[in-house]
């Protein structure tokens, strides 16, 4: 294992072996698509696993998806956080949804050359997916409120999750006032709780109930 992916496993001791491989083969495989369609800054493609990877896994230390659950990752990009959350719950269903083709692409290479078995795409505006799933996850940076307008179409009544169906966002910086219209419903949780990282000093995980 390269030292980077080695990171992961630090975090997260107990992945199986075939975990650990699909781990590592990210870093080559997202340096090869990255030279070819910009889906990761090539300022910052050299900290995939600490700012993409574990940064997408800060929604694994708020939650543990139940087997069988249904996650849309809306305007995933290049795959995050659904790509290392799919390998992390190989039993839970993720969609990855993206109005870029060429991201989609991308995506759908990637989750081949990994082997991944729950996982699907859609090159799609949010507006146009018409599934039912029991979480969506995103890091794009569309405010909460738009999000919420969005998808709420979308949130499935079935419960079986320790928090109840809603929207898990990966955000940075100043958010009392972008949740301030569901304060009540609404979870911040910071990664600095979680990883020692500086990159993670600002991050959060914002959890809201649907």
């Amino acid at each position: 294992m390269n030292c980077q992916s080695e990171l992961i496993q630090r975090y997260f001791p107990a992945l199986t072996p075939e975990q650990v491989e699909q781990y590592r083969m990210m870093d080559e495989l997202y340096h090869d698509w990255n030279s070819k369609i910009n889906v990761i800054s090539r300022k910052d493609i050299d900290n995939l696993y600490e700012h993409h990877v574990l940064h997408s896994l800060g929604i694994a230390e708020i939650i543990n998806f139940r087997d069988g659950t249904r996650i849309m990752d809306l305007g995933t990009g290049g795959g995050f956080p659904g790509i290392p959350l799919a390998i992390m719950y190989p039993q839970v269903h993720f969609h990855l949804v993206d109005s870029v083709g060429k991201k989609i692409r991308v995506c759908q290479e990637v989750i081949n050359a990994l082997g991944l078995k729950n996982v699907t795409t859609q090159w799609a505006r949010a507006e146009e997916v018409k599934d039912k799933f029991h979480f969506v996850v995103s890091r794009a940076v569309m405010p909460l409120t738009d999000l919420i307008r969005i998808i709420r179409k979308n949130m499935s009544t079935e419960q079986f999750n320790a928090l109840p169906n809603g929207i898990i966002c990966l955000k940075g910086g100043e958010l009392e006032h972008e949740v301030l219209p569901m304060k009540r419903s609404t979870i911040i949780t910071p990664l600095s709780d979680f990883f020692t990282e500086e990159y993670f000093q600002t991050k959060k995980v914002v959890y809201t109930c649907l």
